[in-house]
């Protein structure tokens, strides 16, 4: 084919149709509500029906702060992806499980060091927000318990980073499927003392957590070291099987994703921040309101997973036609989706505060800023998709720092000064210092597009 010919046939290319992305949306969609949000928010709605003010905005806070090790955890986890995948793909299964064997020790030294540092370091934790030493009595076995959960959550990733590096997606559904369900009942049952289960409020919550982790983790064991797993691939966790420089190419491997991911992670404890001189209900309300948004960007979510395998499946013949199409129509998909979802949380704002944290008080703030927050939402989703499509083309850097620039160089000194402002309204105020965080996103999706512009 010649040259020209080649360039016809690009410049017809109209991407994949609405049907076919909707076709991979939904799967994704399902998958992010059933395994991941649903968990969350019944906890929220179960803390809320123990009506504490405290209560909930201890599980906020708490919340915010460990999601940062998470995403250090997702982020060894994608790295074990790649390098094992890597070698799964040459067919050398005995390099597949050296280096998932080194994955796993690493995550095992990482979560224990983050794990311990957490537990330890409860007391501080809750000063910087500026906690009473009542609270910090009601919240350090809360937090110490989630701690020892990070450590098996660790573990869980390392697992689930594997099967998905020997291109088995199906286990880790299951796992994160049974995680749900176990997390869900214990979370029932340990909260307010059903089926002959002493009721242990907020720490309920806690170890209905470990319980899930644990649970997850022994399954995964079981499974690759029971199932022929580590026959094929001669997985030896014996010390003196380690090797330094898989674990450096490890390390650097993962390092630029858990910054991206850590560095929007530090923004809500940024924001939670600047919200403690309003007071204990404002933080209880920031927790509302992140529920609330993580809820209404689901499809947001799960359309940026979307984005990414459709940009990398067109990155390699630089079919720059189809990749833009693509992202105008997943654009389209999602603001509609997401408008939607807006409009009805905005009308019924106060309805579902009141039904989450089953508390007027709690969520008085939230009802109100909800609405207005709402356009800057689709910001939000703007960099969220952009920054999905420019992971599919292996440009993973440009995401990473852009984000780390906005967050470090705007976000953080703007919010602060916002955060300085004489206001008497503690609505307002809310909204200016959380309105500055989704302008940050707008300057993120700025640079995404003269980005993709450049291509």
């Amino acid at each position: 084919m010649s040259n020209k010919q080649i360039n016809v046939t690009l410049s017809e290319g109209k991407g994949q149709s609405y049907g076919t992305i909707l076709k991979f949306f939904w799967p994704e969609f399902i998958t992010a509500l059933i395994l991941y949000s649903l968990p969350y928010f019944v906890d929220c709605f179960f803390i809320g029906h123990l009506k504490s003010t405290e209560i909930y905005t201890i599980s906020g806070v708490v919340d915010n702060v460990l999601n940062i090790c998470v995403k250090i955890a997702e982020g060894l986890s994608i790295g074990t992806v790649a390098m094992a995948g890597y070698y799964n793909g040459l067919h050398k299964y005995k390099d597949v499980g050296r280096a998932f064997s080194n994955a796993l020790w690493v995550s095992v030294i990482i979560g224990g060091l983050v794990s311990c540092t957490v537990y330890l370091g409860g007391y501080w934790i809750y000063k910087i927000f500026n906690f009473s030493d009542h609270m910090i009595n009601i919240g350090l076995p809360f937090l110490r318990i989630r701690a020892i959960a990070i450590f098996f959550q660790f573990v869980c990733f390392a697992f689930i980073g594997f099967l998905r590096s020997i291109k088995n997606t199906f286990i880790p559904m299951i796992l994160f499927g049974i995680g749900s369900i176990v997390f869900i009942f214990s979370d029932y049952c340990l909260i307010f003392g059903n089926f002959g289960f002493p009721s242990l409020g907020l720490q309920g919550s806690a170890v209905a957590y470990l319980i899930q982790y644990v649970t997850m983790s022994l399954c995964a064991i079981i499974y690759v070291f029971y199932f022929g797993i580590n026959k094929k691939y001669d997985i030896d966790m014996k010390l003196d099987t380690l090797s330094r420089s898989k674990i450096i190419k490890l390390l650097w491997l993962s390092l630029p994703i858990i910054i991206d991911k850590a560095i929007m992670a530090w923004a809500y404890v940024w924001l939670s921040i600047l919200l403690t001189p309003i007071g204990q209900h404002a933080l209880a309300n920031f927790s509302v309101m992140k529920l609330m948004e993580r809820m209404v960007f689901l499809p947001a979510t799960a359309f940026a997973q979307v984005i990414t395998f459709l940009v990398s499946n067109d990155i390699g013949n630089k079919n720059w036609i189809d990749i833009t199409a693509n992202i105008k129509k997943v654009l389209m998909l999602s603001s509609i989706m997401i408008a939607v979802l807006l409009s009805f949380g905005s009308y019924y704002s106060l309805q579902i505060v009141e039904l989450i944290t089953c508390n007027k008080e709690i969520g008085s703030i939230a009802a109100k800023v909800f609405p207005a927050l709402s356009l800057f939402v689709f910001i939000d989703l703007l960099q969220l998709i952009l920054s999905g499509a420019l992971r599919g083309a292996f440009d993973v850097r440009t995401v990473m720092v852009t984000r780390v620039c906005v967050i470090c160089f705007y976000f953080m000194p703007i919010s602060y000064l916002l955060s300085l402002i004489p206001i008497q309204s503690d609505v307002f105020k809310f909204f200016l210092i959380y309105s500055s965080f989704f302008i940050g996103n707008g300057l993120m999706s700025i640079v995404y597009i003269k980005k993709f512009a450049k291509k």
